[in-house]
């Protein structure tokens, strides 16, 4: 695929923005990541080590770039008395990003956050994103996709930021897909870690949700919370932590989150009996291709893809970027 344009990975992670971008012949010029673990990965996958912490970086060492990429922590802002700008920012990543904006004007900014960046502070972080990303004249729109129905088997909500300098981006031709089940990502064979039929509790009819696809299956026999719950409600899912509930392989999972390092996620599988999602298994339902190197303590792998995103659903949002400001209206 030839080359459209060129993008900067900032907040690289271990590259799940670059992976989508690439696929649509997006070309990297520079990448950043402060995390020294994840900047083994990424060397390691894409033959290049990420500069370190973005608040020392010099913008005139960042070359040209048509494309802003950030998968930006969410900070809150301290605005008080008179508004200067992306000034107000200071102190916060979000500054770094501006300024980068400020010195090298790209045509396009494409930001990733989680969901909970829409609620954060009461809505003022999103609003003043919004308004210093117009500030600095992009014309800007945002929308919360979710990983699943862009051919992954995971319910993973985030919010996606474009700002443009010609005009808005139109999520409504991000083009979605069917969604997917666990089942077809599982690996056929393996050292799997099953659990005892005594270590959990199965569900008598478990229904799959309507709006996440989950399908509540049952727990594990742990400590559960007990103050407060109603009488014959004890199995309901909200009363058990995460790593000690149990989902069905005929749903999707949930969020893969960057607090569990140990994997503590378990499936019912077809035959009934309860197991791990192996760690393959775990960067498959990221949408990461099996041929991509790990180097890093199993862990930190964990670590890595609960702070990653949803690669497919990085793609389709590049695709349509390449059809909307760089290529037109065309459809591969």
């Amino acid at each position: 695929m030839r080359n459209v344009g060129s993008f900067i990975d900032l907040f690289c992670g271990i590259g799940g923005i670059r992976i989508g971008m690439e696929s649509q012949g997006f070309n990297c010029v520079m990448s950043c990541d402060i995390n020294t673990e994840c900047q083994k990965t990424y060397c390691k996958n894409f033959n290049e080590m990420p500069l370190g912490d973005i608040t020392k970086i010099d913008t005139k060492i960042i070359p040209d770039h048509d494309i802003l990429c950030a998968g930006f922590p969410c900070q809150p802002f301290s605005i008080s008395g008179k508004q200067k700008g992306f000034e107000d920012t200071r102190g916060t990543l979000f500054f770094d990003i501006c300024r980068i904006i400020k010195e090298k004007r790209p045509s396009v900014v494409f930001l990733e956050n989680v969901k909970h960046l829409v609620h954060h502070n009461k809505g003022n972080t999103l609003s003043t994103i919004l308004d210093k990303l117009q500030e600095l004249g992009y014309k800007v729109s945002w929308k919360v996709l979710n990983g699943a129905d862009f051919g992954v088997p995971q319910n993973r909500e985030r919010i996606i930021i474009i700002a443009a300098l010609s005009k808005k981006f139109d999520f409504k031709k991000v083009k979605t897909v069917s969604r997917k089940n666990l089942i077809d990502f599982l690996d056929s064979e393996g050292n799997f870690e099953y659990l005892s039929p005594h270590e959990y509790t199965l569900i008598e009819n478990p229904k799959k949700q309507p709006l996440s696809g989950l399908i509540f299956a049952g727990y594990r026999n742990k400590s559960i919370r007990k103050a407060g719950v109603r009488p014959n409600t004890l199995h309901l899912s909200r009363v058990h932590k995460q790593p000690n509930r149990i989902y069905s392989v005929q749903g999707i999972h949930p969020t893969l989150p960057s607090q569990e390092v140990s994997g503590r996620y378990f499936i019912l599988t077809e035959e009934g009996l309860v197991r791990k999602l192996t760690l393959n298994e775990c960067w498959r339902i990221m949408g990461f291709p099996d041929s991509y190197v790990k180097v890093s303590s199993v862990a930190e792998q964990y670590k890595q893809l609960g702070n990653s995103v949803c690669v497919p659903m990085i793609s389709a949002v590049a695709r349509e970027i390449k059809n909307q400001f760089f290529m037109g209206n065309i459809n591969e």
